[in-house]
């Protein structure tokens, strides 16, 4: 058990050590909580000129908009427990698809 509580401690330490952490992946972000009304609604993920104007406030802004949410959109697309990194990783992968 001592074992088990050292290899934790360990690793926990090399992560802070680092500033890494477990990143999140902005496509499955996306897949999970975001692509069930942009693959159906404007903006549509691959709609360029759809996204065009929105791209050009950059990424903070469009993550704010997810945060407190925007038109149709409620705050945190309606899921409360995605993070800020999690949103921050699907505005970035959207971001990649759409320009």
């Amino acid at each position: 058990m001592n074992a088990l509580i050292s290899s934790c401690l360990a690793i926990s330490f090399l992560v802070a050590a680092t500033g890494s952490a477990w990143a999140a992946d902005g496509e499955e972000v996306y897949n999970q909580n975001c692509g069930l009304c942009h693959n159906m609604i404007s903006p549509k993920l691959a709609d360029k000129a759809a996204w065009a104007p929105r791209l050009k406030q950059g990424a903070d802004a469009l993550a704010a908009s997810v945060v407190k949410g925007k038109g149709a959109m409620p705050p945190r697309a309606g899921k409360a427990n995605l993070s800020d990194a999690d949103i921050q990783a699907a505005v970035q992968y959207i971001m990649s698809k759409a320009q």
